[in-house]
């Protein structure tokens, strides 16, 4: 028989990256292409005591169906926090439980994006972002970032070209792909240019607790005074990938739309990981957490990092992040991108994402790929780089 999918699905397509993570079941292969939380990272201890706890002593509350804001226990938790990082206005924000940051995004666009409204994001941007925004056939337009960010000239440039720009999606902290961190600079910049042009702001922060080096970046988030900025985030990087709790803070009148969505979706996110994450925020020194975490993420980034430094061809270019899970090199001009991922996975047995996975227009040139140094061991990571530096230098030399 043959299918007709509808319009919104007919032309998306499998992520590149899990396709890529199909290789690494092969024996031998040294994974840099996920972009998982370190296994270490989680507090499995704490998160048994605590269902154990919550099993013997409340099981229905675990088991059954709840309201579709959220555990009422973790979204005061969540107003209170994210009200100490000025990312959440009681005058006139709300804020929702969804499941992951990636429904958060998804949500959002769906709330306020029509058939043919642009939406502009970084290029390149998280393919899972980028398909969810896809499913919707909104007009996907990229903007070229620079080193600090996004390019703000050609941020406004294409509010002025492009038609029916509703929203702005941005990874501010430690961008994925790119690891890059937006300045205050241009963050203000790009706040007064969503007021001066009427346009949404979509913040997605799922890495912002997971800077290691230097200085704290307030939020766009913090900025906003017009309810202009949806705030996204997870506990995927900082508790549980495996939870799918995320949350997201912005204007009431757009949080009682994503409600109504929700409903439809999937009624509510998982109550018994909500309230695990509830008592774990509540109960554990959260600075000591978050330091620990940190502290991970920095050894396993200057791991791979040196590498790159010492041991690499020196005709490779790459971002040191200060912060999150991915490192971004980028191969001369006259390298075949994709060839060089390719030949790493096939010869040299190491899995590395090249950088058109992470593409607006899925056909333009790429020269850069993307390493993920928190999912693979200490020991991975030395073999792996050890290996890559091999090839990149017997391949550009």
């Amino acid at each position: 028989m043959n299918y007709k999918f509808s319009d919104k699905v007919t032309k998306l397509q499998a992520s590149a990256i899990r396709e890529i993570l199909k290789f690494t079941s092969v024996p031998g292969v040294i994974s840099f292409a996920a972009g998982n939380p370190a296994p270490e990272a989680f507090p499995t201890e704490k998160v048994a005591e605590i269902s154990a706890d919550l099993l013997a002593n409340d099981p229905v509350l675990a088991l059954q169906y709840n309201i579709t804001e959220g555990y009422t226990p973790l979204r005061d938790f969540l107003k209170s926090w994210l009200k100490s990082k000025n990312c959440y206005n009681p005058d006139f924000d709300d804020v929702i439980v969804t499941s992951g940051g990636q429904q958060a995004n998804e949500l959002s666009c769906k709330v306020l994006l029509n058939e043919g409204d642009t939406l502009l994001c970084e290029s390149p941007c998280f393919i899972g972002s980028l398909n969810a925004f896809r499913s919707y056939n909104v007009n996907l337009c990229g903007i070229e970032m620079e080193d600090d960010g996004i390019n703000i000239e050609k941020l406004e440039n294409a509010v002025k070209t492009q038609k029916n720009v509703r929203m702005l999606y941005v990874i501010p902290n430690f961008q994925n792909p790119t690891g890059r961190t937006m300045s205050l600079e241009k963050r203000k910049a790009v706040y007064d240019m969503a007021c001066k042009y009427d346009f949404i702001i979509l913040e997605d922060d799922p890495y912002g607790e997971l800077r290691f080096a230097g200085e704290n970046v307030p939020t766009i988030k913090s900025l906003d005074t017009e309810g202009r900025v949806i705030y996204s985030s997870t506990f995927s990087k900082i508790l549980s990938s495996g939870f799918r709790t995320g949350f997201v803070s912005a204007p009431a009148e757009i949080i009682q739309k994503i409600v109504v969505c929700k409903q439809v979706s999937d009624v509510h996110s998982n109550i018994w990981a909500q309230v695990v994450a509830h008592r774990f925020m509540t109960t554990t020194n959260l600075d000591e957490h978050f330091s620990d975490l940190r502290a991970i993420y920095r050894k396993k980034c200057d791991l791979m990092c040196n590498y790159i430094d010492n041991a690499f061809s020196e005709k490779i270019s790459y971002i040191r992040p200060q912060g999150g899970l991915f490192v971004w090199c980028t191969l001369p001009d006259n390298c075949n991108m994709n060839e060089f991922c390719t030949r790493a996975i096939k010869e040299y047995k190491i899995a590395i994402v090249p950088g058109n996975s992470f593409s607006i227009d899925e056909n333009e040139i790429s020269h850069s790929f993307r390493l993920n140094y928190s999912t693979p061991t200490n020991d991975d990571i030395i073999k792996g780089m050890e290996i890559l530096s091999k090839m990149t230098k017997d391949i550009l030399g």
